[in-house]
């Protein structure tokens, strides 16, 4: 039974300390639209989403206005495009002509992402998975909504280094087709490994194939919420931070299993699950390095950053899975520089760097998100950085990923806007040194010792 305080404290959260649902992502399966023939193929994806999310956006009104929550976005994930693709599409252009099927479409739905434009390259790439890939920079260039992802390692496969090195490329000519945009295409695009197949949060959401025909799953948020709860609780001892992170994490995510099984019914989708992540955005207390801060160091990344983070991003999942019938997704604590006003502060301070955002992403969800470089940082760099990044999560289990922005005509100090969620992000210094020898070589580093389980 949900007390009268508790609601008020609920109604609290969300008019003062920015609690929202991020999003309702609609996961649908295109594995029935499969055809030999382009034009068919493109039919039958448009006629399948219409048919399936036609109510999505007004169900998630009717929920935003009966219960008073916020619902930040409306999404569409979809099975990986090369998945479904590989029978008509002969070329990159074949490709290009799916992402503009999917972007018109989920115009005609009015979501406001849809993603699943992605390969899944772990282990090998197949000749469907390699045209969709070099389609990226044309297809985030001509379309609005559409998100890309490449998953290219995981701890059971390994790293396939040839894709890796792909994707250093692929990143940069993205850059290049957007740069009269200040390279916003590659805020489209995600490289990952361990992907999971029920993500509800872009770039990276796909409609793995290990789902149902369509599922509801939804993503919670709050950085803001957090920040105040330890506020009242500044300078007690690990117990009680810890305790009041879990039992906050616990009140959020219960707001999160509500919309979600509101859009369920209402949908009559099976609800998939809830993820527990902490996703901030620009706006003003609504920071996960506020919390950091609150925690105890004076930015992030001074000493003690990331054991601030690992204490952070447990507590949310042990007090958020006991508040949802379902738990999945990527769950944790997001740390993008563009979308955090506090990671955006580190950055100019100069206590926060790009080493030590990678030590953090071994404690945190996804890794290296939302990140502006120079646009001069080369193809190899660019593979390295992510190679390094794919390497935490295949070591540790995890998954990570890199959505890494090479602002063309921008360097170091200078200053770059994406705006809405996006934000805006300093440019970042990069390494000088390369890396070329060791991202060229051919092949696929081995899975680690411990992914031997069955």
């Amino acid at each position: 039974m949900i007390s009268i305080n508790e609601v008020i404290e609920t109604n609290e959260m969300i008019d003062k300390e920015n609690l929202d649902v991020r999003t309702i992502t609609l996961g649908i399966s295109l594995l029935d639209c499969i055809s030999p023939d382009l034009g068919e193929l493109n039919k039958n994806i448009r006629e399948k989403i219409l048919n399936v999310a036609k109510n999505l956006v007004s169900v998630g009104r009717e929920i935003e206005k009966e219960f008073g929550i916020p619902i930040v976005n409306k999404r569409i994930s979809v099975t990986p495009v090369a998945l479904i693709g590989g029978a008509a599409c002969h070329s990159p252009e074949d490709f290009v002509s799916i992402a503009k099927t999917l972007d018109s479409t989920a115009g005609e739905v009015g979501v406001n992402i849809i993603g699943g434009f992605s390969a899944l390259a772990a282990k090998g790439m197949t000749k469907a998975d390699e045209l969709l890939i070099r389609a990226i920079p044309e297809a985030l260039s001509v379309t609005n909504r559409v998100c890309s992802s490449v998953v290219v390692g995981s701890t059971k496969t390994g790293i396939d280094m040839d894709a890796v090195r792909l994707m250093g490329s692929i990143i940069k000519e993205t850059a290049e087709k957007t740069a009269d945009r200040d390279s916003c295409g590659c805020s489209k695009l995600v490289v990952l490994c361990n992907a999971p197949d029920d993500n509800p949060f872009m770039a990276g959401a796909f409609h793995g194939v290990t789902e149902a025909d369509a599922i509801i799953n939804v993503g919670v948020s709050g950085p803001g919420v957090v920040k105040t709860a330890l506020e009242k609780v500044r300078g007690k001892d690990f117990e009680i931070l810890c305790k009041t992170i879990k039992d906050t994490a616990f009140k959020v995510t219960r707001v999160g299993q509500l919309v979600a099984g509101e859009a369920s019914r209402r949908l009559n989708i099976p609800f998939g699950i809830v993820d527990l992540s902490l996703a901030p955005t620009p706006a003003i207390g609504d920071s996960v390095a506020d919390i950091l801060k609150e925690i105890g160091v004076e930015y992030p990344g001074a000493p003690g950053t990331t054991a601030a983070l690992a204490l952070l991003n447990d507590q949310v999942k042990k007090g958020g899975v006991m508040a949802a019938n379902y738990v999945g997704g990527l769950s944790g604590a997001f740390i993008p520089v563009s979308e955090d006003q506090g990671m955006i502060e580190a950055v100019e301070k100069g206590a926060l760097t790009l080493e030590k955002l990678e030590a953090m992403t071994c404690v945190c969800s996804v890794g290296l998100d939302m990140i502006a470089i120079p646009g001069n940082t080369s193809d190899t760099t660019i593979a390295g950085i992510i190679a390094d990044e794919m390497a935490l999560g295949m070591v540790n289990q995890k998954t990570t990923a890199v959505r890494i922005i090479p602002v063309i005509g921008k360097d170091v100090g200078d200053t770059v806007e994406f705006g809405g969620l996006f934000g805006y992000a300093p440019v970042m210094r990069v390494n000088p040194f390369g890396c070329g020898d060791f991202v060229n070589r051919k092949g696929r580093i081995p899975a680690p010792i411990h992914s031997f389980k069955n």
